[in-house]
């Protein structure tokens, strides 16, 4: 009885042993991903390191921020911790929970440009190892296009004219609503955009106060989107994302303004021959860019006890093993090292591809310009909303922004 006891105790203090004590513990919000950590990704990096044990643990994305700090200032969180992109992990590095990176192993197969959100100003500090990224465009029904003569679009008058062409022949020209409001901003504005305020030199003329939101090229990439809200269905104020998206499966939409995350579940439409064209140019002959956003990074929590491990599964996420599992099993999510990956989806092939002809920027408020209240993030969601149901003029719209952002912003924030 007293071996039988004292088992039953080792075993109840095993269950309460505090993360990082043996098993790497890694935190995230990627709550849908938990079955390819689990069954894809941590089981190839043990065939590697069969004596370090894995496991992961996420947790809600709108609970995640708030309760990771809460676990790190506590001393309970895991090992290693899913980094947001910019002030979000600024913030945990500045508050002394995560680890420098610079100069770690696998840290170099990321060029300068790659840790830009995870890093202190000037680049001075890297304290997350960057992941992936995610590539906006628009998906369109090619058997659509093939049934009624269409080429995909190249420039803003061959999108509209396309979408012209769409409404003549009884086609719903695109699966977009105005519900949710974030759509109208990051798949619509910070999509077809950076080709009219040229990508990061017109989001680093802003920061540096050269530019102003209500300059043309911002009002031009407004114009566009109060364009695209004449072809939109008359329940869009009511549509949310999940609708649009529904509705872009089911065929009954030629066009849907996309990031490319929606590959796999696109992937997965009965019957839905899928197609990809990047934002449209100015005018032919135009330099392209796209919005190629930094969506994840991993760091090392600072209270970790178990560093060593977490620097080995670190360094074997800079690994090109780790890039071509990652880029190939959450397909529509691209690495951000420098390995070659050949991509097997061929939409995803196509976007990542659009990385060699056009210049990549992220979405022009989430370095600096977002961190005043009300934050630019939240403005662009509702103003972009309304310039889409036609409520709100682009000049006029161009003018709060400015005017929200006057409000807060000096140049010595950034």
């Amino acid at each position: 009885m007293l071996r039988r006891a004292l088992l039953l105790a080792m075993l109840a203090l095993a269950a309460f042993r505090p993360a990082g004590a043996g098993t790497l513990v890694i935190e995230s919000w990627r709550v849908d991903d938990k079955a390819l950590w689990e069954g894809v990704i941590i089981p190839a990096f043990q065939r590697s390191h069969p004596g370090i044990e894995v496991r992961f643990a996420p947790t809600a994305p709108t609970e995640y921020d708030a309760r990771l700090r809460a676990r790190l200032q506590e001393g309970s969180a895991g090992d290693l911790v899913s980094c947001r992109p910019f002030d979000a992990s600024l913030a945990l590095y500045t508050e002394g929970h995560l680890e420098r990176l610079d100069g770690k192993p696998g840290m170099q197969y990321f060029e300068p440009g790659a840790r830009v959100a995870w890093q202190t100003a000037g680049g001075k500090e890297s304290f997350c190892m960057p992941v992936a990224s995610v590539i906006h465009g628009f998906m369109y029904n090619k058997a659509i296009f093939r049934a009624l003569d269409l080429q995909a679009p190249k420039t803003v008058d061959e999108f509209f004219g396309v979408l012209d062409a769409l409404r003549r022949n009884g086609v719903a020209p695109l699966a977009l609503g105005t519900a949710e409001q974030w759509e109208a901003s990051q798949l619509v504005f910070t999509n077809i955009g950076p080709n009219f305020w040229r990508g990061e030199a017109g989001q680093q003329a802003l920061i540096e106060g050269r530019a102003r939101l209500t300059d043309p090229p911002f009002v031009e990439a407004l114009v566009f989107g109060a364009r695209m809200g004449g072809y939109l269905g008359k329940g869009a104020a009511a549509q949310t994302y999940a609708q649009s998206r529904a509705m872009f499966a089911e065929r009954r939409a030629a066009i849907y303004p996309a990031g490319s995350w929606d590959i796999a579940y696109f992937g997965r439409a009965p019957g839905l021959e899928l197609g990809v064209f990047a934002p449209p140019l100015r005018r032919r002959g135009d330099a392209c860019y796209i919005s190629d956003h930094m969506d994840l990074g991993i760091g090392i929590n600072r209270k970790s006890r178990n560093k060593k491990d977490a620097l080995t599964f670190l360094a074997w996420v800079g690994s090109q093993e780790f890039a071509d599992i990652y880029s190939n099993r959450l397909t529509g999510f691209f690495t951000l090292s420098n390995h070659l990956i050949a991509l097997r989806d061929p939409v995803a092939k196509q976007m990542a591809e659009w990385r060699r002809s056009c210049a990549s920027t992220i979405r022009l408020n989430a370095q600096v310009l977002h961190r005043g209240q009300p934050s630019m993030e939240s403005v662009l969601w509702n103003v972009n909303a309304r310039v889409l149901e036609g409520s709100l003029a682009p000049q006029e719209a161009a003018t709060r922004l400015q005017s929200d952002f006057d409000r807060w912003y000096k140049r010595s924030q950034q």
